[in-house]
């Protein structure tokens, strides 16, 4: 890493070196004509478990590389507190998560245009998709070979998650070989954010080849206190970084990219959010902005737990010391076997009802069982289904409850609220049982753990939503894009009634889109990259 402690002045500070900001900091040093400081409130990606794809499961609770987010209790959940793991590393969220790509559906992007994000829609982003990806599959219309994010089809045969195909096909959902080609219906395998067996994070695939650049400079363990504005133009950025605070200022542009939960934060903690809540915290107003952490988006999800009649689960494997070891070796020599499993292997997407236009159900199959994701595994022979609701109508808000930077911030999502979203999950649980009991899986599913058999009524499944439902790990929205008053980002990503300063991540996105977060970021990054350096001649 480069320390240089004299340089307090650069053209681009770029806050956050997560999904978005590792990709700005390769794309905006490549030419050597801009220099280029990239601040990260965690430590490098040292962690042994990042780079193994089932190690997620290991960092879902390791706070040296994780906020570890709670959100305030949840009216449509029983009042329960839903835990919000977010990475706190190189790589940010791309170091910890489920490691899925899914760009969403053509129609989310089409959505974003004809709200009058003008140069968002599917057409447009696509070239983005393709500029970031090395495909093993390939380039082709839909697909990009070449660029630095690899991405893989899973590393290791697994007779349960494709009866998961077979038996969704079985019930009338069509067999899907590529859920980011034409259309994403159907059912399938997940590719994921892999090269060879292991994780590839932003931090590996556009961090790593740019480090020796000479105009970037990386400092971790930084946490950003605040922006520093002349006027209502950004400045500097004030960070933290072993106990001293210090100040860099930005000849051209301040880049936030701290990701749903942090981007808002440290707007609102510089005096850019809803002036009544600065006042509060007695923070100077540099721009009363109402939207800033308002409509927060998530998807839930609700797992539905099944006993197999077969010991070729994951459960087996770990509750089995040989076969563990074996596990550990195959992966060791050959980057195969059950330690390349993913937050999904195989899943489906379809429609709740035929009056939708396009799914509104994403399910993610695994071949084990747990009480809570990041948890010890059941003794059980056991796999889990979860029901995803892909376009919730339910909005929430970030809201930071002091003005001390290191304070976690008040995150409300409001699960369920909204009846669309209620019948959406009860609808798919339906289908997804349907899948279960279908031939395909007669030779392993013996009885449903969880829910269980008893549970059938609307109301009781809604109970059981209530009472287990989750977050799939997909905040956005807070920093929404648009062109009404509420919007904090124009159409360029620029914080609107300020100059200097934009917001490059999940935080922008208008609403949620249809699927995992990660390559739609990635993808706002790359053309937000483009867009910083034609601004900048």
């Amino acid at each position: 890493m480069n320390n240089n402690n004299d340089t307090s002045e650069f053209d681009y500070v770029i806050v956050g070196a997560g999904s978005a900001g590792c990709v700005l900091a390769n794309r905006l040093t490549a030419d050597g004509k801009h220099s280029v400081l990239l601040l990260e409130a965690g430590p490098k990606d040292t962690n042994l478990w990042i780079h193994v794809p089932l190690g997620y499961g290991k960092l879902f609770k390791e706070k040296s590389v994780n906020w570890m987010y709670q959100t305030e209790p949840e009216p449509g959940l029983n009042g329960r507190q839903v835990f919000q793991p977010r990475g706190k590393v190189l790589g940010g969220s791309s170091s910890i998560n489920g490691l899925l790509y899914v760009r969403g559906q053509h129609e989310d992007y089409d959505r974003w245009r004809q709200r009058g994000n003008a140069g968002w829609g599917y057409d447009d982003v696509l070239p983005y998709f393709r500029k970031a990806e090395n495909q093993q599959r390939g380039a082709d219309k839909y697909h990009g070979a070449g660029g630095p994010l690899p991405v893989s089809d899973w590393r290791h045969h697994d007779p349960l998650s494709e009866a998961f195909v077979i038996a969704a096909a079985e019930t009338g959902i069509p067999t899907n070989p590529d859920f980011n080609g034409a259309t994403q219906e159907g059912a399938g395998f997940f590719q994921t954010t892999t090269r060879r067996g292991r994780r590839a994070s932003t931090a590996f695939s556009y961090l790593r080849p740019a480090r020796k650049r000479p105009n970037l400079h990386i400092e971790t363990s930084s946490l950003a206190q605040r922006i520093l504005f002349e006027g209502h133009r950004a400045k500097a950025v004030e960070y933290k970084q072993e106990g001293r605070v210090r100040t860099v200022r930005a000849r051209k542009e301040i880049l936030v990219s701290s990701g749903a939960y942090n981007s808002p934060q440290l707007l609102q903690l510089s005096g850019v959010g809803p002036a009544d809540l600065l006042k509060q915290h007695g923070i100077e107003i540099v721009l009363d902005a109402p939207g800033v952490g308002n409509d927060l988006q998530d998807h839930m999800q609700v797992r539905l737990i099944t006993r197999c009649s077969q010991k070729c689960t994951l459960n087996d494997v770990v509750n089995n010391p040989i076969r563990k070891m074996m596990a550990g070796i195959q992966y060791a020599a050959l980057r195969k076997g059950p330690l390349t499993i993913a937050a999904g292997t195989s899943g489906a997407f379809f429609k709740t009802s035929p009056r939708l236009a396009s799914p509104d159900i994403q399910i993610h199959f695994l071949p084990f069982s747990t009480d809570k994701m990041g948890e010890k595994l059941h003794a059980l022979s056991g796999f889990t289904a979860s029901v995803c609701q892909l376009r919730p109508e339910s909005r929430g808000s970030l809201r930071i409850r002091s003005a001390d930077p290191s304070v976690p911030p008040e995150i409300r999502i409001n699960y369920l609220a909204t009846e669309t979203d209620r019948r959406a999950f009860i609808d798919g649980i339906r289908i997804l049982r349907k899948i279960l009991a279908a031939p395909a899986l007669k030779a392993y599913a013996v009885s449903e753990v969880d829910p269980g058999s008893k549970v059938q009524s609307d109301d009781e499944l809604l109970d059981f939503c209530r009472r287990t439902g989750s977050t799939v790990y997909h905040p956005t929205s807070t920093c929404r894009m648009g062109s009404d008053a509420l919007a904090v980002v124009d159409q360029r990503l620029r914080v609107r009634g300020t100059e200097g300063l934009r917001v490059v991540d999940a935080s922008i996105m208008p609403d949620l889109m249809s699927g995992n977060t990660n390559a739609p970021t990635i993808m706002i990054a790359e053309k937000a990259s483009d867009m910083i350096l034609e601004d900048a001649r």
